[in-house]
């Protein structure tokens, strides 16, 4: 009985292993007021690839309303600044382990803007490599593409779990 609870929980532990480094790609959407700001964050370990595209999206055609994007690490170093943009991206690769946060601004030259959509799509670790160009370096396809992915992934846990045995 003792063994089968120690099993279950291992087999518990790996699939939350799973799901936090395997899958973490997040898109969301963001209503930001005019003139205010909000940040999204992540806790990331060091020597991890951070992917993020974003855009704005605002409700009238004439519109054009501008974003200031700014990204820090744990320690406020600034990994990427962007000002009077509709759309962007950021790529790094984590220096050290902690809480990356981006933080989006409606410009202040927004005449008449009362609120502005975001999207951001921010994909870490293994969500973030470009399996097309992959593919196409290794002139794999199919299944076989596939296997490499599934090999990240197992590459990701093993790290965590080394990670998590450290500590």
């Amino acid at each position: 009985m003792v063994r089968g609870k120690v099993l279950l929980s291992i087999i518990v532990m790996l699939c939350f292993a799973c799901d936090v480094l395997v899958e973490k790609g997040h898109a969301i959407w963001l209503n930001l007021p005019a003139g205010g700001t909000k940040c999204v964050s992540e806790l990331i370990q060091s020597n991890v690839i951070v992917m993020a595209d974003y855009l704005a999206i605002s409700d009238h055609e004439s519109d054009n309303s501008t974003l200031s994007v700014k990204v820090t690490s744990p320690h406020g170093n600034i990994l990427h600044r962007n000002e009077n943009v509709t759309n962007g991206q950021f790529t790094f690769t984590t220096s050290e382990a902690g809480i990356h946060e981006a933080c989006l601004r409606v410009d202040g030259n927004n005449q008449g803007v009362k609120e502005v959509s975001v999207l951001i799509d921010w994909r870490i670790g293994i969500a973030a490599k470009d399996w097309e160009s992959v593919a196409k370096k290794e002139k794999i396809q199919g299944v076989e593409l596939e296997l490499k992915k599934l090999e990240g992934q197992v590459d990701a846990i093993l790290l965590h779990m080394a990670i998590l045995k450290e500590r």
